[in-house]
């Protein structure tokens, strides 16, 4: 079964700086452009960078002791993926919000999460799932 690709545009206040973090840190493929839009190759994913220099001020959930950031998004990668994407961050001096950690060991949902924010204060969540069947377990 073909997996439907989504289409997600967010707002950033400084184009180059989300160009260099989606593109050199990230290492996402840049498609098409504007001076006020970059879209975004994420693994087959339509993702946009749209500037808007106002934002509103951020808001946290309490998730496993953890204050997570709302709204967020990202992506389910496989586990060597997510330890490779986590490195690329720490290299890249990349601060996190919610460093890399296992939830839900040796139970249904067992999956590697972190999160951090992009220069423009989007907050992202990657995650790598032990069973790739229990993305949705209960």
């Amino acid at each position: 079964m073909t997996i439907p690709r989504f289409h997600l545009a967010v707002p950033v206040d400084d184009l180059a700086a989300a160009a260099e973090f989606y593109g050199s840190v990230v290492g996402c493929e840049r498609g098409r452009s504007s001076d006020t839009w970059i879209d975004w190759n994420l693994r087959g994913h339509q993702f946009v960078t749209h500037l808007a220099p106002t934002r509103q001020q951020p808001i946290h959930n309490p998730v496993d002791g953890h204050d997570v950031p709302v709204p967020h998004f990202g992506l389910i990668l496989e586990i060597p993926d997510f330890h490779l994407l986590a490195t690329r961050f720490r290299e890249a001096a990349t601060p996190f919000v919610i460093e890399p950690y296992l939830r839900f060991e040796n139970q249904p949902g067992e999956q590697w999460t972190m999160f951090l924010h992009d220069p423009a204060g989007n907050a992202l969540e990657f995650k790598a799932f032990a069973h790739d069947e229990d993305v949705f377990a209960t």
